[in-house]
């Protein structure tokens, strides 16, 4: 596979593009069923929201999944931290029902929480989708008060593709600080792989989307991504930390031993991991 660094097309033979499919697969890590992760998502996500006080969808926009969940902190205040959590799938699966997990460990650490719905592709495209979720931000930010958390010690979160969403968002809007798990911030090596086909993407609208060509001035980061990884998901995560340092903003990185693509997110609702402690390390003392 090459990618021209000007003009960011892609020539690629067949065994270039079958080794793209899998690369950004993550599924081919841990033998191609994901479905056990998703079932857990979903349980341990009904489980939080029985025993976590939580306000159901809130609308931030007219589109029909412009809804988010938002769970107050244990004594809410205005001076209370938010975490934002954005959900992964390829910008074509799950939803925030599916994401609320990680809010008990959140919750006793004394942080509000939210999880941000979206349209799912082939309904909107990545940009659209982008757009979204900075306006679930922003209609947060607006309703901070009345919420009982502080606007400005927001840490918003997200794996997968939820971690490119996440990153996005931190370039467009002011924030304490962004999580990326196991995300891809460079989307043009989906182009011609079985991804794209609801994605859409080309090389120019990649282009638009390249959070390693940004000049935007990033939050401080955690990136953090599973030893059981594709090789590319890898390479990106370490690339885009590595550009972070080069702008001279605050980053810390790390591969967590024994977690794949699909279970190391549940690290960050560990709070004795040090994924949690990283994390938590980003808002201002409260």
């Amino acid at each position: 596979m090459h990618f021209d660094a000007k003009s960011r097309m892609t020539i690629a033979s067949s065994a270039e593009l079958a080794w793209r499919e899998r690369e950004y697969s993550p599924s081919s890590a841990i033998g191609g069923n994901y479905q056990p992760h998703i079932a857990r998502y979903a349980a341990d996500s009904a489980l939080a929201l029985s025993q976590v006080p939580v306000r159901r969808d809130l609308r931030y926009g007219e589109a029909a999944r412009a809804l988010l969940d938002f769970f107050p902190a244990r004594a809410a205040s205005g001076s209370s931290a938010l975490l934002v959590f954005i959900h992964g799938g390829y910008w074509q699966e799950l939803s925030k029902n599916e994401s609320a997990f990680l809010a008990p460990a959140w919750h006793a650490a004394g942080v509000a929480h939210a999880t941000i719905g979206y349209t799912l592709a082939p309904q909107a495209t990545v940009p659209e989708i982008v757009r979204q979720c900075v306006a679930a931000i922003e209609w947060l930010k607006s309703r901070a008060d009345s919420l009982g958390f502080d606007p400005e010690n927001i840490v918003v979160a997200g794996s997968s593709a939820g971690a490119y969403l996440a990153t996005a968002c931190a370039a467009q809007t002011a924030l304490r600080g962004v999580v990326a798990v196991s995300g891809l911030f460079d989307l043009s090596p989906l182009i011609g792989t079985s991804i794209n086909e609801a994605l859409g993407l080309d090389s120019a609208i990649a282009c638009t989307l390249d959070l390693m060509q940004s000049t935007s001035r990033f939050a401080p980061a955690v990136i953090a991504w599973g030893a059981i990884e594709t090789s590319e998901f890898k390479r990106q995560s370490r690339a885009f930390a590595a550009k972070l340092i080069a702008q001279r903003v605050e980053c810390s990185e790390f591969e967590i031993e024994a977690r794949n693509h699909f279970d190391v997110i549940h690290e960050l609702g560990d709070v004795s991991s040090p994924l949690f402690t990283a994390a938590r390390a980003l808002f201002k003392p409260q």
